[in-house]
């Protein structure tokens, strides 16, 4: 089964992989384009693993506001250098949580900080295993796992904060 270039392009554009990450993966999915992204996530997600120890001392600060300004929400996001809080991956992943933050208003980072007198389930208020809003096959974690896997660096939300006119 002979890999096009038109698949390992495809592929590129949709995960974000290098050219050679993503002949492999499609060559060892002997074609099948949803193998071959599954393989590419879960090659992100292990070398995300390696990276997550490492120092994230550069980012951005990021704004959403919705609802005829009646919601705000403001996000640190930290990485490794100042190169990638520039590209465009980073900076559409900001964008991304400032928007999960106004929309599902998580109490906390991880389930471990959420309080214990809240109404249902930790995971649903804690923002890194909330659902991804504009994709419900991943939860937030998975999104930043992705992005590290396309940047190379590790990338950490530092602070969230989120504003609603009145409360």
């Amino acid at each position: 089964n002979v890999v096009t270039t038109d698949e390992i392009k495809r592929l590129r554009e949709e995960t974000g992989a290098g050219i050679m990450d993503s002949k492999r993966a499609l060559e060892e999915a002997k074609g099948d384009f949803d193998t071959a992204k599954k393989i590419i996530r879960e090659q992100g997600i292990a070398s995300a693993a390696k990276r997550s120890e490492r120092e994230t001392e550069q980012g951005i600060v990021q704004s959403y506001i919705h609802g005829n300004g009646k919601i705000g929400a403001l996000i640190e996001l930290q990485c490794e250098t100042d190169f990638v809080a520039r590209t465009d991956t980073f900076q559409s992943l900001a964008h991304d949580l400032a928007m999960q933050v106004a929309a599902m208003d998580p109490l906390a980072l991880t389930v471990d900080d959420v309080p214990d007198d809240f109404s249902g389930s930790k995971e649903s208020h804690a923002l890194l295993t909330q659902t991804f809003i504009k994709d419900s096959t991943q939860n937030v974690s998975d999104l930043i796992q992705s992005a590290i896997g396309q940047t190379g660096e590790n990338i950490k939300i530092a602070r969230f904060v989120r504003f609603e006119l009145g409360k």
